[in-house]
């Protein structure tokens, strides 16, 4: 097969450290980077520390509101797609990169393959809700994490091609846990910090950053825990944190932004994760450490039902509160799939490129042919 994968983000990178790596052992993949991260500390380092290859392709497309920076991106993916017509066009999570991606190959006829498929928060004020609802309507192939997000989509009528293949980044997970295990980080020690000594905390959503009274109300919250916090600091929270005057105490460390292996070990060594990030809400489940989400809602709700996430949004006393006497139960349930989800997605692209020719275009609008998701899924449904 001849693909192309479209990143262009920071947990993009993460997602598409597995499938390439998997893809690239029998097929050919264009990696193509839109340039949405576009610095070293937002990208570069990303790429260093998950052992994937670099771009074929660097868009530099940068910043800029919603609008400029989509329409900049789906010209120049557009050049790159006439001029290697793939068999699959693959898409991750819900960025602008994510939307550029599938909208300039739809419009080419060529087929959507979108990773982590199916995420909803209801919240149509989130520029993430629209690109993926947006996004899941225009693809082939749909490459769900779970199955509430398999029922998201048979609600809105999308039924066929849809897979229930478990979460790639629990693929990239456990491959950071051996490289861990042989090498192990030394950013702990750097940072003069010990292992449950600290609360880690990540704020990078628009809903949170571009919102002067939100922003001030966590970061007063983080300044009022009494305790030590490690804040690798998105560039965007960075300049609307000096926009909005927010002092820190000298207690809340902040740290630029730092490669994948390093954030691991920070995240599985935390007392507790307050963020904002999808993904870390999800790797904090995974290493059985407490999540308090900056957030109104989490499309992550199976976190939430387990008992080892919770939601206070803005609100500085419940920060505080919960993140003081927030107290997970003994057990946890096994969640989004089994840790082979790159070699599922790669296995159904085959099988999918041999059975429909790939100038058969996107599927037309309104309800699709219902497909049984324990057909659809290789492992089955999750306990």
């Amino acid at each position: 097969m001849n693909i192309v994968s479209i990143v262009g983000a920071r947990p993009q990178f993460i997602k598409a450290a597995a499938l390439s790596r998997e893809l690239r052992r029998q097929h050919r993949e264009v990696l193509v980077h839109t340039g949405q991260h576009y610095d070293y500390e937002m990208s570069g380092v990303f790429f260093d520390g998950l052992g994937i290859p670099q771009p074929d392709v660097d868009l530099g497309v940068g910043s800029g509101s919603h609008g400029s920076q989509t329409g900049a991106m789906l010209g120049k993916i557009e050049d790159v797609l006439v001029a290697e017509q793939p068999e699959w066009v693959v898409v991750y999570g819900d960025t602008n990169s994510t939307l550029a991606g599938a909208l300039a190959a739809s419009k080419l006829h060529l087929p959507v393959a979108h990773v982590e498929a199916g995420l909803r928060s209801f919240n149509r004020r989130m520029p993430e809700e629209i690109n993926r609802v947006v996004t899941d309507h225009l693809s082939n192939l749909l490459f769900c994490p779970s199955d509430t997000a398999a029922k998201h989509l048979a609600a809105e009528g999308i039924t066929r091609n849809v897979h229930l293949v478990g979460d790639i980044m629990l693929d990239v997970l456990n491959w950071a846990r051996e490289r861990l295990a042989a090498r192990p980080s030394e950013i702990l020690e750097n940072l003069g910090v010990e292992e449950r000594g600290y609360v880690l905390a990540t704020v990078h959503r628009s809903e949170n950053t571009d919102d002067p009274k939100r922003l001030a109300a966590i970061m007063r919250a983080l300044g009022d825990l009494g305790e030590r916090v490690v804040f690798p600091v998105h560039p965007r929270a960075r300049k609307a944190m000096t926009a909005a005057g927010c002092e820190l105490p000298a207690h809340v460390r902040l740290i630029d932004p730092v490669g994948y292996l390093d954030m691991v070990d920070l995240t599985r060594s935390a007392r507790l994760i307050l963020t904002d990030s999808g993904g870390l809400q999800k790797e904090a489940y995974w290493h059985g450490v407490p999540c308090v989400t900056l957030r109104d809602e989490t499309e992550w709700v199976e976190t939430v039902a387990a008992g080892w996430n919770t939601l206070t949004g803005s609100d500085h006393d419940r920060i505080v509160e919960t993140a003081r006497t927030f107290a997970p139960p003994a057990t946890r349930p096994a969640l989004y799939g089994d840790g082979h989800t790159a070699a599922a997605c790669t296995s159904i692209l085959e099988q999918t490129s041999r059975l429909a020719s790939p100038s058969d275009g996107p599927e037309p609008a309104g309800p699709r042919m219902a497909l049984s998701l324990s057909d659809a899924s290789p492992f089955g449904k999750e306990g």
